[in-house]
């Protein structure tokens, strides 16, 4: 008898061309809708359960006020939609955008009733807003997946107004001992997990998408190509993940 997982289509390579993620948005969606039942857990167990503390810094890098406004690109399972909603209560209004059904999904499920918290599915590739219509956009562990990383920065930046941010939290490829040991326990262990939770390729494309991914001074420059100004980053937890903060600059014209 055929085992149901053996059915499903294979993950992507996780590799990167020139631009990007080297598949098409629909193909890591679909990968996404697969998992979308064990990502929570499984980010937690991955992060050493630091993933909420590098959620909550990202957020107030976005320098939100009550009453603001924010997009959050590659929303996922929504967690960090539903932080930056606080932020900006009461009144506020926050958008999560996701290629994936299913993770739109389980987000629309579990923040329901929440006035002003909305999620859609839509590509980052040409985010479903108009431009300059937020105080902040936000993307988390979602920029190594888009298939052309200087127009997803565009994008976000095109739906920002002047003066506003645009916060990108990755997972990075540190360099300090202590990273070293991390980045070794990344490659090594995460894929294992994955095998256990019954999504051994979707975890083997995560390790081989952060492999792939640009150096964050590479992502500092490709953010001030896609118009961002005063670009700068830090990481946490050794290195492990980094945050990008750049600003929208005024328009021309």
């Amino acid at each position: 008898m055929t085992n149901p997982r053996d059915q499903r289509p294979a993950a992507p390579s996780g590799l990167a061309t020139g631009r990007g993620n080297a598949a098409a948005s629909n193909e890591v969606g679909a990968m996404f809708d697969q998992i979308s039942g064990v990502y929570d857990p499984m980010n937690l167990v991955i992060s050493a359960f630091q993933e909420p503390r590098w959620r909550r810094r990202a957020v107030t890098f976005a320098g939100l006020r009550p009453g603001g406004r924010a997009i959050d690109v590659a929303s996922g399972t929504g967690k960090v939609a539903a932080d930056l909603h606080r932020s900006v209560q009461p009144r506020g209004e926050v958008l999560g955008v996701d290629i994936s059904p299913g993770m739109t999904g389980i987000a629309r499920q579990r923040f329901v009733g929440r006035p002003g918290l909305t999620f859609v599915v839509g590509d980052a590739m040409a985010l479903p807003a108009e431009d300059d219509h937020f105080d902040a956009a936000t993307i988390a562990f979602g920029m190594r997946n888009l298939p052309d990383y200087t127009r997803g920065f565009a994008e976000m930046a095109r739906v920002v107004r002047p003066g506003g941010k645009v916060v990108c939290l990755e997972i990075a490829r540190p360099r300090s001992r202590l990273a070293r040991i991390m980045r070794g326990w990344f490659d090594r262990i995460v894929p294992l997990i994955g095998k256990v939770a019954g999504q051994g390729g979707a975890y083997a494309y995560l390790v081989r998408s952060v492999q792939s991914y640009p150096a964050p001074e590479r992502i500092a420059e490709i953010m001030r190509e896609a118009g961002l100004v005063g670009v700068r980053w830090i990481g946490m937890s050794g290195g492990i993940v980094t945050i990008h903060v750049g600003t929208v600059p005024p328009r021309e014209g």
